[in-house]
């Protein structure tokens, strides 16, 4: 009837995650003044810190730019030395604040007004991942620092050394041990450490700190903050298990050092288990409450002066009898052993040798009770065994499900073989009495053993392998999702159409939405295509196509889509439209519904119906993918794989941070965006965006990105992380100047005496700013300074930017100097001068998205029942899963592309190193493998990416 904690703890697959731990405050830069800081997560949240001085982009920085080079040349003894190993731990100087940008006392007034800007502009990403090899398809990217490449990387180790001091102390480095787990370099880790406690962005990391981060992408990074996230949870949990025990007088120093020893939530629940309060508690805490606690250490320590027959006490519970009296020993020798950190490590190193299988059956309730229909999904898995190093993470996420759904039953096979040699290690070697041991104390011992092995050590082993297996199989999912999501947001927009959104339906009708090049809603109708008026119908709809020269029409993917899809298709055959040349495309309508009655669709249009909004919406996502999408919440986006079964936590904060990400790097308007797309530039949120429109209303377009900063609670730090991915429109600016001096030309002398007497107002934006071209461009206003000092070198000016004669200037004296040799004159770095002549070379208006796939339009259909065995189609990637990609071939029912036929030989060699693989969007050519009719299944293999 008693059963320990460990025997009642079943493993359960989890969906949640720790929430983020607050940041910790001791190790933040305090500046002269400082307001009371609020903790928060690094990407959103920003510290309201009083910073020293405002950047004054027109006085030269060459001193400091000078220093920071000395900074980043390597030492001569360095050069050409290997990389730090992940042992070796440099000593930081106690008391010694270093700033992570400049290395220098943070005192110095320069230290945060010229930090690096050394990425190439994202424009240039693509092409400059089309030169690198790190980067291949379904393989992570290469991480390692390259010393003979990039040799500006490696000072950095020394900016503050690989000691980072964190809130919660444990036995071990964090920087290390993220290190190991994300393998990533130990001086890249602390420097990203110290970046995401500055509460610096995911974007803003990527573009403008890459020097100090050895040009990670943006999906390490965020693997690197959700490692760090976890340890810090594991450290702040620790923390307060520490104190509860102490409090409760149950802290011991093995304990304490047990408990700091700890990397994982898994180890942590394994130690502390015994010492958490219960009902009734362990066996061994029974046993030591009796007394046995002495007896069960001399059988150890001292075996030869152990009397077991002087604990028995005839009247007492648990010490009646000498069976019970070795019953409890036993119970208190176990627990010793399983708890035990050299035992529990060779365990877990024998198995890493062993053939260890997670094993899946039907549950006998299931095949009695269960729907049939939920059963057969999981046909695969009624009989299933694979060893857990060769396990796909779908399996897993699969197997996790049927359990959760009672139609499975899973556990994890460890050979007995392990639970020999372990039992022997442990009464030979490891547990081996420093005394000869009588026969009756031997048979205790190996039963301590066995016990500890069979109650203790193997169910902690398979919820250790479960949850391993869980979690990576989440994070994979995860970060599916998120690189499906890119791919879908990065879509080449289809500027300069009017387009016709069509939201399929039967009975309550098709729903119409006529949108100009410019988003606006031109014309909206119902029409009941499929109630047997459609020739009625199809004189409206020519009627409405001609009358807006629209030859565009997209039609969503829901319900009635086959149907619409070919009535379309028919009159597109037989030139009904013309003189009008009409295409159409399939859209996914996933999240339309959601979004046209939500606020945000109430707000931005009020007088439509909600079925119409949802027309517009599908419409739009043609013509600008980016703003459309991110008006819908990620996860309804549907490009993922068991996105319910993962930590919405997780999901959530990925998803966000990959939004952020692509509406940054795409770059907004500030004086056309909508609050919305506002919302998801790096360093903004939504009050901040409102403030901005706001602003906007109040005194006109903004003029320059210094005006950013006089927006309501937009602060330094702010300002910092949003300014270089807001775009300025210079041929509006200097319409609305040039229009606005007019105007206050013409009224100057009736101002001039209406104002006499009193106080002087503030200067207009127009009066008191100009227009600055290089607000056009993704350089940074930090590096404004270095752009100015660059175009007087080439002899160039601002007004050339964009244009071929800038380009051929930068050519020229690139050629004469080298680009090693013009950054060095400059006072600058490399990357710097890469990310300023990108820049000036990118033509106004330039677009990363130029470069993704457009979407798929059509003139005619195919039937399911035309497929044909080794016919060759072409289609467009729907989704993309571990196990393989789903394709649209025009059928109605996406086709699916197994993993195995996916070569890196079929891939394009721009995909492969994008290392995106084939994502959403993508458009293939396929040829039919098999087609099962009655399934509605399509098997097909790729033969190239077009």
């Amino acid at each position: 009837s008693s059963e320990s904690e460990e025997e009642e703890e079943v493993w359960e697959p989890k969906s949640k995650t720790a929430k983020r731990p607050r940041l910790p405050k001791k190790n933040a830069a305090k500046p002269k003044k400082v307001v009371a800081p609020r903790s928060a997560v690094a990407r959103k949240k920003v510290k309201k810190v009083a910073i020293k001085e405002e950047i004054d982009v027109s006085v030269p920085v060459a001193p400091a730019e000078e220093k920071r080079m000395q900074l980043l040349k390597p030492r001569e003894e360095e050069v050409g030395t290997e990389p730090k190993t992940l042992n070796q731990k440099p000593e930081l100087p106690k008391k010694t604040k270093i700033n992570l940008f400049q290395g220098k006392n943070i005192n110095s007034v320069e230290c945060d007004e010229k930090p690096s800007t050394s990425v190439p502009v994202v424009g240039n990403q693509v092409k400059e991942e089309k030169s690198e090899e790190d980067f291949a398809f379904d393989e992570p990217a290469f991480k390692k620092i390259k010393l003979t490449t990039c040799p500006e990387g490696k000072p950095v180790k020394n900016l503050g050394g690989n000691k980072v001091k964190e809130e919660f102390e444990m036995n071990w480095d964090i920087v290390q041990v993220l290190s190991e787990i994300t393998n990533v370099e130990p001086w890249v880790c602390a420097n990203l450490i110290r970046l995401f406690q500055e509460e610096n962005t995911i974007p803003f990391i990527a573009r403008y700190r890459k020097e100090l981060i050895n040009n990670l992408e943006a999906d390490a990074l965020r693997e690197v903050q959700q490692a760090l996230e976890e340890l810090r949870t594991v450290a702040k949990k620790t923390h307060t298990m520490t104190q509860k025990l102490k409090k409760e007088g149950k802290l011991s120093g093995c304990l304490q050092t047990a408990l700091l020893n700890c990397r994982t939530l898994e180890e942590l629940d394994h130690v502390s288990a015994p010492y958490k309060t219960g009902s009734k508690g362990t066996k061994a805490q029974r046993a030591k409450q009796l007394g046995l606690e002495p007896a069960a250490l001399s059988l150890l320590q001292n075996p030869m002066e152990l009397n077991l027959f002087s604990y028995v006490r005839p009247n007492t519970t648990g010490l009646s009898t000498i069976q019970e009296v070795e019953a409890g020993v036993q119970h208190i020798l176990a627990d010793i052993f399983a708890k035990d950190k050299d035992t529990l490590d060779f365990i877990r190193k024998l198995c890493q040798q062993r053939y260890i299988c997670i094993q899946s059956a039907l549950a006998k309730v299931s095949s009695k009770s269960g729907n049939e229909k939920d059963i057969d999904k999981f046909q695969l898995y009624h009989e299933f065994s694979c060893n857990i190093k060769n396990i796909q993470h779908h399996q897993i996420l699969a197997i996790n499900r049927g359990e959760n759904l009672k139609i499975l039953t899973v556990k994890v096979n460890i050979p007995d073989g392990v639970k020999n040699e372990f039992c022997w290690w442990c009464v030979n070697e490891r547990w081996r009495p420093k005394q000869f041991l009588k026969p009756e104390f031997m048979r205790i011992l190996r039963n301590s053993v066995e016990d500890a092995y069979k109650r203790l050590i193997y169910p902690l082993l398979c919820r250790e392998f479960r949850s391993k297996l869980t979690s990576d199989a989440e994070k994979e999912s995860v970060m599916m999702f998120g690189r499906n999501l890119r791919q879908l947001l990065l879509t080449s927009p289809v500027r300069g159409r009017t387009l016709m959104g069509v939201d399929p339906g039967y009975r309550h009708g098709c729903k119409l939405a006529i949108i100009s090049p410019t988003s606006q809603i031109l014309h909206t109708d119902v029409v009941y295509l499929h109630s047997g008026q459609g020739f009625r119908e199809a004189e409206k709809i020519k009627r409405l196509l001609l009358q807006y020269n629209c030859s565009t029409v997209v039609i969503g993917n829901g319900t009635a889509c086959r149907e619409t899809e070919a009535y379309f298709a028919d009159l597109i055959m037989k030139k009904y439209f013309a003189p009008l040349d009409v295409v159409y495309c399939i859209v996914s309508e996933a999240g339309a519904s959601i979004y046209s009655v939500s606020p945000e669709a109430s707000k931005e249009m009020p007088d439509l119906d909600p079925n119409l909004r949802s027309a517009v919406s599908i419409a739009r996502r043609v013509q600008d993918p980016l703003a459309e999408l991110v008006k819908i919440e990620p996860k309804h986006i549907g490009v993922g794989m068991y996105q319910h079964d993962v930590s919405q936590t997780l999901l959530k904060a990925t998803l966000d941070s990959v939004v952020e990400e692509c509406v940054s790097f795409v770059g907004v308007d500030i004086n056309i965006c909508s609050e919305i797309l506002l919302r998801h530039i790096a360093g903004l949120n939504a009050n901040r965006a409102k403030n901005i429109i706001e602003w906007r209303e109040k005194n006109g377009p903004f003029i320059n990105r210094e005006q950013l900063k006089e927006v309501k609670g937009l602060g330094p730090k702010s300002f910092q992380q949003c300014a270089g991915f807001i775009r300025f429109n210079q041929e509006y600016i200097k319409t609305f100047c040039s229009s606005k001096k007019t105007e206050l030309g013409s009224q100057a002398p009736s101002t001039k005496a209406g104002t006499q007497g009193k106080k002087k107002s503030k200067p207009t934006p127009c009066a008191s700013r100009q227009p600055n071209p290089l607000d056009q461009t993704c350089i940074h206003p930090e590096s404004y300074d270095i752009a100015m000092r660059f175009l007087s070198l080439i002899g160039g000016n601002t007004n050339d930017i964009g244009k071929s004669d800038m380009q051929q200037k930068i050519n020229a004296v690139i050629q004469k100097e080298g680009l090693e040799g013009t950054a060095k004159r400059l006072n600058t770095t490399v990357h710097t001068l890469q990310l300023i002549i990108d820049g000036l070379t990118q033509p106004e208006g330039f677009d990363i998205r130029t470069d993704f796939d457009k979407p798929d339009f059509k003139r005619s259909i195919v039937c399911f029942e035309d497929l044909r065995v080794g016919a060759v189609l072409t289609g467009k990637v729907e989704n993309a899963t571990p196990f393989g990609v789903f394709v649209d071939i025009g059928v109605g029912k996406a086709g699916l592309i197994p993993v195995r036929n996916i070569t890196e030989a079929k891939l394009s060699k721009v995909k492969k190193r994008k290392s995106l693989g084939l994502g959403p969007g993508e458009r293939v050519e396929v040829k039919v493998l098999n087609v099962d009719i009655p399934r509605l299944r399509i098997t097909l293999d790729l033969i190239r990416v077009l």
